[in-house]
């Protein structure tokens, strides 16, 4: 099943290739078969990794993904958890918020209350 649907993905990749962009359309426009072409890339993680490569590589789609994702309770929180475990991360976020002068004192006010904490 998951290969005949990978081999129905190639091929309808290679019809809007090769000039039958009206197919694909169709295909799209049927709620049912969208849903079998979204199951099948999410089933395969080369071609969850591809699809998602595309959508992050433009500006608006990646917008729509970021809205998306921070949207989304459990993802934002999956997200801000990676970021808080990583020190490149965190400290790249960090110095790109103290960039902005209103930020720079929300953080320093938050540092501050962690150093009085601290002190206790």
């Amino acid at each position: 099943m998951k290969r005949m649907l990978t081999i129905a993905i190639v091929g309808l990749l290679s019809l809007a290739a090769s000039g039958c962009g009206d197919a694909v359309h169709r295909m799209l426009a049927d709620p049912a078969s969208r849903a079998k072409l979204l199951q099948a890339i999410a089933a395969d993680s080369s071609l969850t990794r591809e699809a998602a490569d595309r959508l992050l590589a433009e500006d608006p789609s990646r917008a729509l993904v970021f809205e998306r994702l921070l949207g989304m309770g459990e993802a934002r929180q999956a997200l801000l958890v990676d970021v808080a475990r990583d020190r490149v991360m965190l400290d790249g976020v960090i110095q790109f918020a103290v960039q902005d002068p209103a930020m720079r004192d929300h953080i320093h006010t938050l540092f501050k209350g962690m150093q009085m904490e601290g002190a206790k």
